[in-house]
């Protein structure tokens, strides 16, 4: 079997840009009307579908694993970990090989043990090889196993840069505002994608989550379950659902938790939505402007919340705060006595990120309060000092920071590399800012800033033929478990899990009522009793069964609340989203 490593895939040994990638990247803006009615082709993330789709494993050898402890720097004592060697292609299973990382926390007590469970905590381009312990009782009855996804991290990886700088350079600009900024972004975003297609190498064209989820079903195999426990957050929900359509006669328990949408995540309902940005169809800002409405209006009930002012309208003093910013930003110090200017794009994803969790409330009401402060008339000529969470949201490598050159690499362009071979969009890159706008209409604030996510799907150089479109209603051996938050989700709507729950064959919805980004772990007991119980006896929650949140959003957090792990509570300083 042929190895692909990481050095040979930045030497790939054709040009693997399609030949719709190389035309002119430019599209004149009295041409978008033109693109936009007659629907010109769509862009590098739609593909032909081939007659013989590979649905399954084709063949391919399951892979031995030798687990051995892992590197005390990588995870704490217990953990072991190994390597795994899966096709590049399943067309060709024994063809070249790209090495999977897994790391495992063996089950506390073997002789209870139900088998494995697989996680993943989100992306796309995210890393899952350390997985938590989840709850006592799941560690006791699972091992449980995660891995870093082909192309990501300390698995077989994809790189279009020569180091971080660079990379954010090219991926890691804010949404743009004006028409100087989308010009920039758009030429550098082409930049970026040009690099890809010259060093991104073989595994380029096979990081489609179908790929993903047949990796998961020869892991599988490799530890001797004969059938599948998953649990899979964001975006790994999709991982979920693409193995439950691919491998139904193995699905044993499924919990998918925050859910993606599978059709607006890859075609589209209609040729109409197929020629729409994925991050439009997707529709996160509406689930990120419920959030904040809540947020706001949990604000205006409680008294601790130090951006609440008796008798206001919350949601007319954020608006007037955001105005401000985007015509004037401020400048503010941070605790080490450093003044750096907040944006209007630099306010918008801090406060996106700091809605993934309802235990963020109390200190980013307090940091609105204090941007509030600092754009009161009169205040400029004494900067505002702010926390350090919305000082680290501004430091950001395309802003001039230079990287540490032994600083491991992030990978950044992976998410692309999954979301544009996953999804059909338009290959003009000027229909995103009108797309933008048009969901800045409907959810202000978060429609630029998700839908620029996807930019890079206008320009990308590769396709993946293997991806995986549907159907997704094929009869699965046991039925899955969706969980969705009802009261604002800022990057996966609530709708979308209860459509996912009716488009899956089998699947039963549990609702937790709440805002923030996925419901296990930690924040409701009856969520997590939930879970535990269908994962460990494939017991499904009542019908319309509806959790409560132990805690209201102001409290104070619960004891342990900042163990929980990091993919499950997002940091409140992203500068962009992710899921």
């Amino acid at each position: 079997m042929q190895w692909i490593t990481n050095r040979q895939c930045k030497t790939p040994p054709h040009d693997p840009t399609p030949s719709r990638a190389r035309r002119p990247w430019f599209t004149p803006l009295v041409g978008v009307a033109v693109v936009a009615v007659l629907g010109l082709p769509a862009g590098a993330g739609a593909q032909t579908v081939v007659d013989e789709q590979v649905l399954g494993t084709n063949g391919a050898a399951v892979p031995v694993l030798e687990w051995a402890a892992c590197p005390p720097d990588l995870a704490p004592a217990g953990y072991e970990c190994t390597t795994a060697a899966v096709p590049l292609s399943y067309r060709d299973p024994a063809g070249p090989a790209i090495e999977l990382a897994l790391g495992r926390l063996p089950a506390g007590d073997p002789a209870r043990r139900i088998g494995t469970l697989f996680w993943n905590p989100g992306g796309p381009g995210g890393p899952g090889r350390i997985p938590p312990a989840f709850t006592e009782e799941l560690h006791e009855r699972f091992d449980i196993v995660g891995f870093d996804p082909r192309g990501i991290a300390a698995s077989t990886q994809l790189r279009c840069f020569e180091n971080n700088e660079q990379a954010f350079t090219y991926f890691g600009w804010e949404f743009p505002i004006t028409l100087t900024q989308t010009r920039r972004a758009i030429d550098l975003t082409r930049q970026g994608t040009t690099r890809c297609a010259r060093n991104g190498g073989p595994i380029i064209s096979h990081m489609a989550t179908a790929n993903v989820a047949r990796d998961i079903d020869l892991l599988r195999q490799a530890v001797g379950d004969e059938q599948l426990t998953y649990v899979g957050f964001s975006y790994g929900t999709h991982i979920g659902t693409v193995y439950a359509n691919l491998f139904p006669s193995r699905v044993r328990a499924l919990t998918l938790d925050a859910v993606i949408e599978p059709v607006e995540w890859t075609t589209g309902r209609n040729a109409l939505e197929a020629r729409q940005p994925v991050e439009y169809r997707a529709g996160s800002f509406h689930g990120a402007y419920k959030a904040l409405r809540t947020f706001l209006a949990d604000c205006t009930a409680d008294s601790r919340c130090a951006f609440r002012e008796r008798g206001s309208d919350l949601r007319a003093k954020f608006d007037t705060l955001l105005t401000r910013l985007k015509h004037r930003p401020v400048p503010v110090v941070d605790p080490e006595g450093n003044t750096f200017l907040v944006t209007y794009q630099l306010a918008v994803g801090f406060t996106l990120g700091s809605l993934y969790s309802e235990f963020n409330a109390p200190f980013f009401a307090e940091e609105l309060q204090r941007l509030w402060l600092a754009t009161e008339a009169g205040n400029q000529l004494v900067p505002q000092r702010v926390s350090s969470h919305l000082a680290r949201a501004s430091v950001r490598p395309s802003r001039g920071v230079r990287t540490p050159e032994d600083e491991p690499y992030f990978g950044i362009e992976a998410g692309p590399a999954v979301q544009c071979t996953d999804s059909d969009n338009p290959s003009s890159p000027w229909l995103w800012p009108l797309y933008a706008h048009k969901a800045d209409r409907e959810a202000p604030y978060f429609g630029s800033i998700w839908v620029y996510f996807s930019l890079p799907c206008a320009t990308w150089p590769a396709t993946d033929v293997d991806r995986y479109t549907g159907p997704w209603n094929r009869r699965t051996a046991n039925p899955l478990l969706l969980v969705g938050n009802s009261e604002g989700d800022p990057a996966t709507p609530y709708e979308d899990a209860v459509s996912t729950t009716r488009r899956l064959a089998d699947a039963r919805l549990l609702t937790y009522q709440a805002w923030g980004h996925a419901a296990f772990l930690g924040a409701s007991r009856c969520i997590d009793a939930a879970v535990e119980r269908y994962l460990i006896a494939k017991q499904l929650p009542p019908r319309g069964k509806v959790c409560r949140p132990d805690r209201l959003p102001f409290d104070p957090l619960p004891e342990g609340a900042a163990s929980r792990p990091a993919e499950l509570v997002p940091s409140p300083q992203v500068a962009a989203p992710a899921r």
